[in-house]
């Protein structure tokens, strides 16, 4: 087991080659069924990557993998060329540089926003001791440019129960944003939203690219089309397709399974 010391952020990581994370014949069984059937997937270091499928394809278990919840039977993920991801605890994985946003926001309702980033910053603390904990100057500038980021200046002192669904969902990511991942995996952002929020989180999800590398995990094929420079399709556990969005809807692969004739 690799020590949590071991982890420091952005240092550490190993990306010569240009590539951030590494999935190589990675299988997952579920009672017998293959969750992930020998799946590759690499993603490079700074780039936004949307994942689509059907339900069941392995979404779902493969960022369950990334980020230590599930353990695979066979292969290897690696962060970066040194970090083992397989074995690292979820804690080490996190502190490692690794944020996951789930669809269904996860925010403090009776806390103002601002509390919300702050709260993020002492992950391993109860709110308590978190909101008596002073912030550094440093913190605080985080915070303030974190607030710009995710356009929720001018709500920065609203209690997030008060928030719309989307201004939720972009608090979450700012959540993650304040603990600086190299790597941020994010599910279904745009489920429930206005037109007017999807337009938001695709700007907001583009310029976090280069910064960060980002894997989106999306439904909504207009709302990929609006974000995608690479498209990866899995189908049954595997990679059944990888491209440019016009390639990839026009993959006569991908219609049969996926998007329909």
């Amino acid at each position: 087991m690799i020590s949590s010391e071991a982890h420091i952020k952005d240092d550490s990581i190993d990306t010569r080659h240009g590539c951030i994370l590494y999935i190589e014949d990675v299988t997952v069984s579920f009672d017998g069924f293959k969750a992930l059937d020998a799946l590759n997937l690499y993603i490079d270091d700074g780039e936004l990557r949307c994942i689509i499928g059907p339900n069941g394809a392995g979404k779902t278990t493969m960022m369950d993998v990334i980020t230590g919840k599930t353990r695979p039977d066979h292969g290897t993920v690696f962060f970066g060329q040194n970090l083992d991801l397989t074995k690292m605890t979820e804690y080490e994985i996190s502190h490692a540089g690794i944020g996951r946003k789930f669809q269904k926001p996860t925010v403090f309702f009776n806390h103002t926003v601002f509390e919300n980033l702050e709260l993020a910053f002492h992950t391993q603390k109860d709110v308590w001791q978190s909101l008596t904990q002073s912030l550094t100057g440093e913190q605080r500038d985080i915070i303030e440019e974190d607030l710009e980021t995710i356009g929720l200046k001018e709500q920065k002192n609203l209690r997030a129960g008060l928030l719309s669904h989307g201004q939720k969902q972009w608090l979450e990511i700012g959540m993650l944003l304040v603990q600086d991942p190299r790597l941020l995996l994010i599910d279904e952002p745009v489920a429930g939203m206005t037109h007017q929020e999807t337009e938001h989180t695709a700007e907001l999800l583009k310029s976090l690219a280069g910064k960060h590398s980002v894997v989106v995990v999306e439904h909504e094929m207009d709302f990929i089309r609006s974000i995608a420079n690479k498209v990866t399709v899995l189908h049954e556990g595997h990679v059944l397709a990888e491209g440019k969005m016009e390639e990839v809807q026009n993959d006569p692969k991908v219609i049969e399974v996926y998007l329909g004739s």
